[in-house]
């Protein structure tokens, strides 16, 4: 049958499928808009399904705060290549995950995945949807919510790559920035000393120790030696021992105290951490969407 532009144009507004797909279905389904509609939703899922084995290593972290600074979001959404993370129709995806989880706190990603978004359809199907558009495997890989019962969240997004939320009690919105800019560098393992774990401090008293006994010298030095080490370590590890980014003179506790400033906790996310990635080259990875691999 004959399908007229003015109706491929309309299901391209609703579905935001490829103008070819558009009129493809709307021929199979005689004209159906509706039916059209719910043919894409399906070739959309069944390219989800042949594509969720691919790894996807690259991506976005994006956070959302609160007007008033009481509630903030961090979440990771993960596609195969750092060419679909730049993607226009992507980032709408994962910004719209962060605002649906900032104002309807699922308590898991199964329980996001469900959410209803106010086109009607549900976030796995607009993530099923978007595979099928793209080409690629996308996942959303884990978020976290801040909820402040005292004090204020900030937040900090370091090229699209790490990002980070800090519950700060006290201090200035711009001491709450920095703190998270901070904390997206340097990566402390803890706030303070008393939350580094006994396992980790003792797996590193061990290879000082090993280190230490290798220089001969007699126990009481190689202990102080441990000692001293272990003092570095734990410096360097925690936020409040930490020399701050943006002047490596004062320590950040230092910092706080200074204005009057507590951190309550942190959040950092950085793109990918923990997955392997593919070794592709920027040829095969442009291949791969000419071809729709």
């Amino acid at each position: 049958m004959s399908v007229s532009a003015a109706l491929v144009k309309e299901l391209r507004g609703r579905t935001g499928a490829g103008m070819m797909d558009c009129k493809s279905a709307l021929v199979d389904s005689d004209g159906d808009i509706d039916k059209a509609a719910e043919l894409l939703r399906m070739k959309g899922a069944a390219s989800a399904e042949k594509k969720a084995g691919r790894i996807a290593a690259e991506g976005i972290v994006c956070h959302q705060i609160s007007d008033e600074g009481k509630r903030g979001v961090l979440v990771e959404v993960n596609c195969e290549t750092d060419f679909v993370a730049r993607d226009s129709s992507f980032r709408e995806f994962v910004s719209t995950i962060s605002n649906e989880i900032l104002r309807k706190s699922p308590a898991n990603l199964n329980e996001l995945s469900q959410l209803q978004l106010d086109s009607g359809e549900s976030i796995e199907d607009s993530r099923s949807a978007l595979v099928g558009r793209i080409g690629e495997n996308i996942s959303v890989r884990r978020f976290k919510i801040i909820e402040a019962q005292d004090g204020n969240i900030s937040g900090y997004v370091h090229s699209d790559k790490i990002g980070v939320l800090v519950l700060i009690r006290g201090g200035t919105e711009q001491l709450g920035h920095d703190i998270a800019m901070h904390v997206a560098a340097s990566n402390p393992q803890a706030i303070d000393e008393s939350q580094i774990s006994t396992q980790i401090l003792e797996r590193e008293r061990g290879i000082f120790q090993s280190q230490a006994e290798e220089s001969g010298k007699p126990a009481e030095i190689v202990e102080k030696m441990v000692a001293g080490k272990i003092k570095k370590f734990l410096k360097e590890n925690t936020l409040l021992g930490q020399s701050f980014i943006k002047n490596p003179e004062i320590i950040v506790q230092n910092l706080l105290d200074s204005e009057g400033a507590e951190v309550l906790e942190t959040i950092r996310f950085e793109v990918a951490e923990g997955i392997e990635k593919k070794n592709d080259d920027f040829v095969d990875e442009v291949l791969a969407q000419v071809e729709g691999r």
